[in-house]
C-alpha cells in the first residue's frame, strides 16, 4: 500500500566538514536525537528527454536508510512536495505500475528508465519537542552522483531541514540560524537537478503582463497556466483526492472557454478540434462531479435535519442510489485518463502553447484588443439574463437561468484571463460576474436535485417505506430555488453597473 505525505523542507549548500550550529535553542525544540549515520543508494527514473524533472517531479528507487522504497515527489507549493512511497517489492528496477500511472500525463507513455544514480552518506539529526515528538530532521549529506549514459560524476555537500511535526516558524528560525553560520540556500531543490547540471534548462523568466503587452501573450499566459493546472491535477484525480475532479473539470472549462472567447486572437480554424476534445474531457469529469456534488448535498441536508423529520432508512437509500453512479463515473474518468485520446489532447495543448496559431491582432496591445472581447461575452450574458428574468416561472425559467449561468461563467473566465494585464478594473468586474455565476450555480443544483428527490421518494413508497423525508428535501430545494433566483437578480443588478464595466469601452 502506498504511503502519502507532504514533504516541506529547505536545502542548503555547505562546505564539506563544516559543523552544524547548536540547534536545541530553536523554537519548539527541547532536545535532539542522533546524529545517526545512513548510507543511501538511489536510482532516479525519467523519460529520455527528462519530462518529469523538467516539471519538478522526481521518481526514485532508494535502498538503505529508514525510508527505503520507491519515492514519487510531486510539487504542491513553495518548499513543499507531495511524496508517495511504495515498498521496494520484487519488481527490481521496473517502475511500479501505480507510480507509472500517476506520472502518465507527464511521460505520455514514454518509457521510464534510470537516468542517474546517487549515493549519499547521511548524518541524520532529529529535533524533538516537549513530549519527545519529532519536529524536524536535519540531514548532513555527502553526495556522489553519476548520470546514466554520459557517466558524468559530481560530488557535493549539502544540508536539509525537513519538517516532520513542527510548523513553518521552526523552518524560518532554522533558516535564519543556518544563514548566519554561512550556509546558503541551494540553487536546486532536488539532488537529481544538481546531478543533471547543464542538461536541464534554467528557470524561465517572464516579464509581468501590462496593458501594453501583446494581446496574444496575455491569452497564452492564461492558457499555459491552466494547461499546467490540468496536468498537475491528473495524479490527484487518479488517487481520488477530495475536490480534484472538480478542479480538473474547471481547468478544462477555462481552457475551452478561453479558446471560444478570444477567437480573434487564437483563430477558430486552428483550435476547433481542441475545443471539442476539451468538451469531451469536461463531460466525462462532469458526470463524476455531478454525482459527487448531489450525493454530498443530500447527505449534508440529512445531517442538518431534525431527527424526527428523518423517517425510515433515508441515508441508506440515498447512499444506495448514488454509490453505483459514483463508481461508474469514476471508472469512466480513469478510463478516459488512461486513453490515447486524452494523451493526444494533452499533446495538442502543448503544441498550442509552443506554436500558437495567432492572428495579426494578437500582436497589438492588450489594452486595445482584449476589452472588446470581454465586452462581447458580457453582452451575451446580459441578453440571457434578461431572457431568464422575463421567462415564466418553473422549467422555462430554470432552463433560461442555466443558459445565463453558462454565459456568466464564460464572461468570468474572459475577465480572469485579461486581469493580469489590465489590472484592478478588470478584477472588480470579474469578481461581480463570479458572484452571479456562483448564485446561478447554486440555483441549478436545486433544479437537478429535485427530480432525484422525487425519484427517491417514489422508490421508497413502492418499497413500502415512508416517503415523508423526501418530500421535506424536495420542498427545501424548491424554496431554496426561489431564494437563489432573487439573489441572482440582485447580483446581476450590481454586476451590470456602469462603474464595473466602463473599462471595456
Amino acid at each position: 500500500m502506498a504511503v502519502d505525505m507532504n514533504e516541506t523542507e529547505a536545502k542548503y549548500e555547505a562546505p564539506a566538514g563544516r559543523a552544524l550550529p547548536e540547534l536545541e535553542d530553536l523554537p519548539q525544540v527541547t532536545a535532539t536525537s542522533g546524529p545517526d549515520e545512513e548510507q543511501l543508494e538511489a536510482e532516479y527514473y525519467d523519460t529520455a528527454d527528462l519530462r518529469l524533472i523538467r516539471r519538478g517531479i522526481t521518481l526514485r528507487r532508494r535502498r538503505g536508510g529508514h525510508d527505503a522504497g520507491w519515492h514519487l515527489k510531486l510539487p504542491v507549493g513553495p518548499d513543499t512536495r507531495r511524496e508517495i512511497r511504495l515498498p521496494l517489492g520484487r519488481a527490481g528496477g521496473r517502475v511500479p505500475a501505480e507510480l507509472a500511472g500517476l506520472v502518465r500525463a507527464y511521460s505520455r507513455g514514454e518509457p521510464l528508465r534510470p537516468i542517474a544514480r546517487v549515493t549519499t552518506r547521511r548524518q541524520r539529526l532529529v529535533l524533538l519537542g516537549q513530549t519527545g515528538q519529532s519536529l524536524a530532521e536535519v540531514a548532513e549529506d555527502d553526495v556522489s552522483a553519476q548520470t546514466v549514459g554520459d557517466g558524468t560524476v559530481s560530488r557535493w555537500h549539502e544540508v536539509e531541514v525537513e519538517l516532520t511535526g513542527g510548523d513553518r516558524r521552526l523552518l524560518r528560525a532554522a533558516d535564519e540560524l543556518l544563514r548566519r553560520e554561512g550556509l546558503r540556500p541551494a540553487a536546486q531543490s532536488a539532488k537529481l537537478e544538481r546531478a543533471l547540471g547543464d542538461r536541464l534548462p534554467g528557470p524561465a523568466g517572464e516579464r509581468p503582463l501590462t496593458p501594453s503587452s501583446p494581446a496574444g501573450q496575455v491569452v497564452l499566459a492564461y492558457l499555459r497556466a491552466h494547461t499546467e493546472k490540468l496536468t498537475s491535477l491528473d495524479p490527484m484525480v487518479r488517487r481520488d483526492e477530495p475536490d480534484s475532479v472538480h478542479q480538473m473539470r474547471v481547468a478544462t472549462r477555462r481552457l475551452r472557454s478561453t479558446l471560444r472567447s478570444f477567437r480573434k486572437i487564437v483563430p477558430r480554424s486552428g483550435t476547433d478540434r481542441l475545443a471539442g476534445e476539451l468538451k469531451w474531457l469536461g463531460d466525462v469529469l462532469g458526470e463524476a462531479r455531478d454525482a459527487e456534488v448531489l450525493a454530498g448535498r443530500l447527505a449534508a441536508y440529512l445531517r442538518a435535519m431534525p431527527a424526527e423529520l428523518v423517517v425510515g432508512p433515508v441515508q441508506a437509500r440515498v447512499q444506495g442510489h448514488y454509490a453505483p453512479q459514483r463508481a461508474a463515473a469514476r471508472d469512466a474518468v480513469l478510463a478516459a485518463l488512461d486513453s490515447e485520446r486524452y494523451l493526444s489532447l494533452l499533446g495538442e495543448l502543448d503544441r498550442l502553447i509552443a506554436e500558437p496559431p495567432l492572428t495579426r491582432r494578437a500582436a497589438r496591445p492588450a489594452a486595445d484588443v482584449l476589452p472588446p472581447a470581454v465586452r462581447r461575452c458580457y453582452r451575451q450574458t446580459s441578453r440571457r439574463m434578461r431572457r431568464a428574468l422575463r421567462a415564466p416561472a418553473g422549467p422555462p425559467r430554470d432552463a433560461a437561468l442555466h443558459q445565463a449561468r453558462k454565459a456568466a461563467k464564460r464572461t468570468r473566465y474572459a475577465g480572469e484571463a485579461v486581469t493580469p494585464a489590465l489590472g484592478a478594473k478588470a478584477r472588480r468586474f470579474t469578481k461581480r460576474v463570479k458572484k452571479v455565476q456562483s448564485v446561478l450555480g447554486d440555483h441549478q443544483d436545486t433544479v437537478i436535485a429535485r427530480p432525484v428527490e422525487r425519484e427517491l421518494g417514489m422508490g421508497a413508497h413502492l418499497a413500502g417505506e415512508n416517503a415523508f423525508s423526501y418530500g421535506v428535501l424536495y420542498e427545501r430545494d424548491a424554496c431554496d430555488a426561489g431564494r437563489r433566483q432573487a439573489q441572482a437578480r440582485r447580483a446581476w443588478k450590481q454586476a451590470r453597473r456602469a462603474r464595473y464595466r466602463r473599462w471595456m469601452g
